[in-house]
Parts: structure tokens; sequence; C-alpha cells
């Protein structure tokens, strides 16, 4: 070793690259198409990641509980954030509030812990644009007729509520492009879906751009 040193000059032992920064990671989808259940499995395999609990002024559906599925508050507390700046995006989606609590995303990245947000497509535009550094994969089911049925299955909404969802379903479809990946949730494999937003989740945090931004 004495050897090679003279021959090559001081060996350095730091880090050829520094570690990648904490990243946000956006997954959205169709309605129906399985982002909980999706996000849940994915929490299971990488409990270091972040996952913003959403806010939202609906009532809770059936086994939904606050501060795990949503932050469940009401429209006028909701307006009251708004007004604070306390959202880091927010839409009016079926006739009621839902948006991304500010604090949980700034402190989460101050940490230096990823993030992940579920987002409707709307929402997803809207992070994209404050921060367009963030990873956005759109979650879809293997075919219209398989996230339909689904719809159906749930059975926690009126006729009309439903049909509502599913023309909504059709005009998310159309802003696929706008995503940098895209992953099918087909039925009964759901493991493959974790398995793909995983691996990139691990691509993204390996890029050169990420690891190596700010050196020449």
């Amino acid at each position: 070793m004495e050897g090679l040193r003279a021959a090559v000059g001081e060996i350095n032992a730091a880090p050829q690259v520094p570690p990648a920064p904490p990243i946000v990671v956006i997954i959205s989808g169709q309605s129906g198409v399985g982002k909980d259940s999706v996000i849940r499995e994915v929490q299971k395999r990488r409990p270091n990641l972040h996952f913003v609990v959403t806010a939202a002024s609906r009532a809770p559906r059936p086994g939904e509980v606050h501060g795990v599925d949503y932050l469940f508050v009401s429209k006028d507390e909701f307006e009251e954030w708004i007004r604070e700046g306390r959202m880091l995006e927010h839409a009016v989606v079926y006739g009621e509030y839902k948006g991304v609590p500010r604090q949980q995303v700034d402190d989460a990245l101050a940490k230096g812990t990823d993030v992940v947000l579920r987002l409707d497509v709307q929402g997803a535009a809207t992070v994209r644009r404050v921060l367009p550094e963030a990873i956005s994969i759109f979650l879809v089911a293997s075919s219209e007729e398989e996230l339909v049925n689904r719809l159906v299955s749930r059975d926690t909404e009126s006729a009309d509520k439903l049909l509502l969802r599913v023309e909504t379903a059709r005009k998310e479809a159309e802003r696929i492009k706008e995503f940098d990946y895209v992953v099918v949730n087909r039925e009964g494999q759901m493991e493959e879906a974790v398995a793909a937003i995983c691996g990139i989740i691990d691509a993204e945090k390996c890029k050169t751009s990420r690891r190596l931004r700010g050196q020449t």
C-alpha cells in the first residue's frame, strides 16, 4: 500500500459521490385505481419515507381514520388554512376541498427524508409547478372495464356520483403524458405495482443529475 501511495499520491478515503438529496414523489391516478392500497404497501416496504397525510373537508368513509387516511377538517377550517398560506396545493374535488399541508413537506425535506404525496391530477399539476424537481407517477388499472368494476364494487356512492367518477376518470386518463412514469395496478397483482414504484424511487435516487448536483 505504501508503494502504491508513493506512485499515485494520497488516496482519498472520502465518498466519491455525496448522498442523494431528498426527493418528492407524487403518486396520482384515476379514482378507484387503488392508490390508497398501493401506498399502504409501499409504506410497509419503505418505512423511512414520509407519506404526507392529505387534508380533506369531506366526511370520512367507513373505515377511514383521521390523521392516517386523511386529515378530516371542516370547510371553514380548510378555508382558514388557505388564507394563512398553509397549503402547498389545494383544489375542490367533487364539491369538497382537498389539499397538501405545506408544513409536512417542508419539515420532512429539512430532515433529509424523501416525501411521497398522494394527489389527484389537478393537485399533481400544481405541485409540479411549485416543485419542478418532484417525480410524478400515474397509477392506472389494466382497462377501463376493470376500473369501473372497482368503482361499482365499492358501493359507497349514488349512481349520479358514480357516473361523475367514471367521466372524471376518462378525463384523467388523457393526462397520463404529463407524468414521468405510468404504473399499471392490475387486479390481484398489486405487488407488481408496489415493486415498480419502489424501483422508480431507487432509480431516481441513483441519477447522476441528483447525486452530483452542483459539482463540475
